[in-house]
């Protein structure tokens, strides 16, 4: 299994998006069920997620750690 990605509070970081590539900060790593503007996150301590600010629209979103990209500030 590949390695796990891991990402800090603050960290910028990029993403895959249906108009390219959108960009944004994390917030806080998720291990636990939650939602994220009214959608089920399903994380967990052994598949973690994470809580970004979009620099955009400026709202949160749940990403997990394979499809982040930490990007340099």
């Amino acid at each position: 299994m590949a390695e796990q990605r891991e990402f800090r509070a603050g960290d910028h970081v990029s993403w895959a998006s249906h108009s390219g590539r959108a960009y944004g900060v994390v917030r806080e790593k998720l291990t636990e069920r939650t939602h994220v503007r009214g959608r089920a996150v399903n994380a967990s301590p052994e598949q973690p997620q994470y809580r970004i600010r979009n620099d955009d629209s400026g709202r949160d979103v749940a990403h997990r750690p394979e499809v982040l990209r930490r990007e340099r500030d």
